[in-house]
């Protein structure tokens, strides 16, 4: 038996004290952390050798209008992947939740779709302020997030460790398609009513910039509460500036509202030029302002990221109208895109694991032999060749940001009936 130096005894305790002080100092840390982010899902993608897509998109909420276009994308999408045999010789399967527009419903969808139903990939939110709410807990559980309808810019930048891809081209693009419009109308002193979430300031910022560098005048900004009932304070500030023209971004039913108060302070579409971006265009926007008068909105023009570019793959809006008949477009492409983008990434990859199609999910958007429809994609793939895929919504050459770095958008206007008609399309780069 060896007899220890009782300086050895110190020693010990003092490293011992201080291996404690670490590990306190690191829980706190830790503790901190994730007081202050999203937690992400215990469970990550199954990598089963199936598949498995879930959407988080809008079937409630004020967004509700962009949920039947998209869900049926997605569902056509996951249609043509399985006729053309599967991914990795099995058929997708999908998962379905409600994004609800609001980030307390999208939390709870999040959570069935990633520990319930154990999904590869999410394709959704349709909300930028509902991705913000949802994103952390979807790519910490290192699971695909694809959205066809995030314009937001701070999208660009986010920390998602290359988990979050977009199919629709960020507001910075779209901002500058609808500064020109208005501009290019002749108008020169411009107020702004801007939904008071990430999309409307995101969106506002970038507009401004674009009308200025125009050579435009910003008469007044106004940002409305999206819990609100009652706009009139915004549009009489508005008013008071007395702008020739008035870019509204909004959602339809708050945006309905923030019409009849504009209406009421002698800026409505009867009085100034009137711009919406492609959170306002549905036909049924009249209804929200005046259900009995459908040429209220008569004359209102806006953007929208275009579902038929004339870029895009030819097939796909006939394809869509029978496969869906009767549904409207916006951002049916983009949602039909980011389901083929994922299924071709997990066959280029050999594998439904997240992480692999993460990693193959850009350079499948380019480089590559160019293909539009998913057989011949499918072909490629399975011959081993690289691929470029140009899709629905035009050739996507993702960024390193995994977003397109251009856009086709649909410049429109409301006729008399209270629907719109797309007059022409403007590329923006």
């Amino acid at each position: 038996m060896t007899r220890r130096n009782p300086l050895w005894r110190v020693v010990t305790v003092l490293f011992a004290a201080a291996a404690l002080l670490a590990a306190a100092c690191g829980s706190d840390d830790n503790k901190q952390a994730s007081d202050t982010t999203q937690k992400p899902a215990q469970q990550t993608g199954t990598s089963d050798g199936t598949l498995k897509l879930g959407y988080l998109l809008p079937e409630t909420g004020d967004l509700s209008f962009l949920g039947p276009p998209m869900i049926k994308g997605v569902e056509m999408a996951i249609r043509d992947i399985n006729a053309a045999g599967g991914v990795n010789g099995k058929d997708v399967t999908l998962a379905q939740a409600d994004d609800g527009t609001n980030p307390d419903v999208a939390s709870a969808a999040v959570d069935k779709l990633l520990n319930t139903d154990k999904v590869d990939a999410v394709i959704g939110a349709a909300a930028t302020s509902v991705t913000l709410a949802v994103i952390d807990k979807i790519t910490g559980a290192k699971v695909v997030e694809c959205s066809p309808s995030n314009t937001g810019s701070n999208l660009t930048t986010y920390k998602d460790n290359g988990y979050y891809f977009r199919t629709a081209p960020p507001d910075n693009l779209q901002s500058a398609a609808i500064g020109d419009l208005i501009t290019d109308d002749g108008k020169s002193n411009v107020g702004i009513i801007a939904i008071n979430n990430d999309y409307g300031k995101g969106f506002s910022a970038d507009l401004k910039k674009r009308l200025e560098s125009n050579g435009a005048t910003i008469a007044s900004e106004a940002f409305y509460d999206p819990n609100g009932s009652d706009f009139s304070a915004e549009a009489k500030q508005v008013a008071d500036a007395k702008p020739d023209a008035v870019a509204v971004i909004a959602y339809p039913d708050t945006g309905g509202q923030v019409f009849s108060a504009m209406i009421a302070n002698k800026i409505g579409p009867a009085d100034v030029g009137v711009y919406v971006t492609d959170g306002l265009q549905t036909n049924e926007l009249y209804k929200k302002i005046d259900p009995n008068n459908p040429a209220v909105t008569q004359g209102v023009r806006g953007t929208a990221a275009s579902s038929a570019p004339k870029n895009g793959a030819a097939f796909f809006p006939a394809a869509f109208a029978k496969f869906a008949p009767g549904v409207d477009t916006i951002y049916s492409a983009h949602a039909y895109d980011c389901a083929v983008t994922i299924a071709l990434a997990a066959i280029a990859a050999g594998s439904d694991d997240p992480t692999a199609i993460r990693d193959q999910m850009d350079g499948i958007t380019k480089g590559g032999t160019k293909c539009t429809t998913v057989a011949d994609c499918v072909k490629l793939l399975k011959d081993k060749k690289d691929i470029d895929y140009d899709g629905a919504a035009g050739p996507l050459n993702f960024t390193k940001a995994g977003e397109p770095g251009a856009g086709t958008y649909d410049i429109y206007e409301f006729g008399a009936d209270g629907k719109y008609a797309t007059e022409k399309q403007v590329d923006i780069k």
